[in-house]
């Protein structure tokens, strides 16, 4: 008894010393993470191909593991962007991925939860790497609009930030964004919208209505492939471009849980919360029929993003994924950070931790 009151009292005695450094100590690893943070970049760890990386996998519901749309594309040294939900480029420099290094943003389509965070990502990239060119935003017709906005809104800001930091830091030649307008192509045909070091990028038509124009994005690269689908229906011109696809990023809506919520909305007698669960399975697409897609199109694995409702409660993702199972099996439930690696010139499909 007389040892085990010693050990007791010695641990006891270590705990407070500990408590009371524990601001010291805890400053100290800030500074050791923060140094090796700034030191690496997934970049240039990754293996040659293609990469994809969710930095936002929900909608424009709150979702604590899921934050606004946003898809990173990496190809060698490129690093492409489809859509700015809330919170994506704020995910990149925890996920390995230098938001400075971001090449282009590829927009799918204008609904809010989709350009929210353009503004960030484009004063994240400036101020983060003192950049001297602006940030390329490509999309269908529109896009120049939604620059013009984002650029009026941020100008005040991004003299703020010039006079306090300078060239060095915020020069004004790279504030803000430049916009890459492409013509929205027809059924059955796809546009290229970026071309760079091996990394090509496609425009495909999908249906969104009565959102228009709403695209989504063929990637290709050394002998891999991925398509992000941006929001739609379940859609035959994007199945006929996804075909032999290595990665088919998809979006998913569960009507099962939808219709949950509208009924919970008129139960309390909130109409506009039951309106607009009400409206919103028209436009977009199950996760069964996503799965159709990717079986129908052969392709090698089914991500799924913008994920509708959020799952956070024990049950809802196996709900969510109901009858997934019995149509294709090669699936994953995205949440923030969930990525694959496609290595050049070969069939594997790895999972980044």
């Amino acid at each position: 008894m007389k040892k085990a009151g010693i050990a007791l009292t010695g641990i006891a005695l270590v705990a407070v010393v500990l408590y009371a450094v524990r601001a010291p100590l805890s400053t100290a690893l800030m500074g050791r993470v923060l140094e090796r943070n700034m030191a690496t970049s997934l970049l240039d760890t990754l293996p040659d191909g293609l990469s994809v990386i969710l930095c936002g996998a929900g909608g424009p519901l709150p979702d604590p593991v899921r934050s606004g749309p946003c898809v990173a594309v990496v190809a060698g040294h490129n690093l492409v962007i489809v859509d700015a939900g809330t919170g994506g480029a704020r995910n990149l420099g925890p996920m390995g991925l230098p938001v400075g290094r971001v090449d282009a943003v590829l927009l799918t389509h204008f609904h809010s939860d989709h350009i929210d965070g353009l503004g960030e990502m484009a004063t994240l990239r400036w101020v983060s790497a003192a950049n001297t060119e602006p940030l390329p935003v490509h999309g269908p017709e529109g896009v120049d609009e939604i620059v013009a906005g984002f650029n009026q809104a941020y100008a005040p800001d991004a003299g703020y930030r010039h006079a306090h930091h300078g060239d060095s830091v915020a020069p004004l030649s790279g504030h803000g964004m430049k916009a890459v307008v492409h013509p929205q192509p027809p059924e059955g045909e796809a546009e290229v919208v970026y071309d760079k070091d091996g990394l090509v990028a496609q425009m495909i038509r999908v249906n969104h209505s009565p959102v228009d124009p709403a695209v989504a994005y063929l990637f290709t690269y050394k002998g891999r492939s991925a398509l992000v689908s941006g929001d739609t229906v379940k859609s035959a011109n994007l199945q006929h471009f996804a075909e032999g696809v290595d990665l088919l990023v998809h979006e998913g809506l569960s009507p099962r849980l939808v219709q949950q919520m509208n009924r919970a909305a008129a139960r309390a007698g909130n109409e506009v919360a039951a309106r607009i669960t009400a409206d919103i399975p028209d436009y977009h697409t199950t996760p069964v029929e996503a799965a159709e897609i990717a079986r129908d199109a052969h392709v090698g694995h089914l991500l799924f993003y913008h994920v509708v409702p959020p799952t956070p409660l024990p049950g809802l993702k196996a709900a969510w994924l109901t009858g997934v199972d019995a149509v294709f099996e090669r699936y994953t439930l995205g949440e923030n950070g969930t990525g694959f690696s496609l290595p050049a010139d070969s069939s594997d499909i790895i999972p980044i931790d």
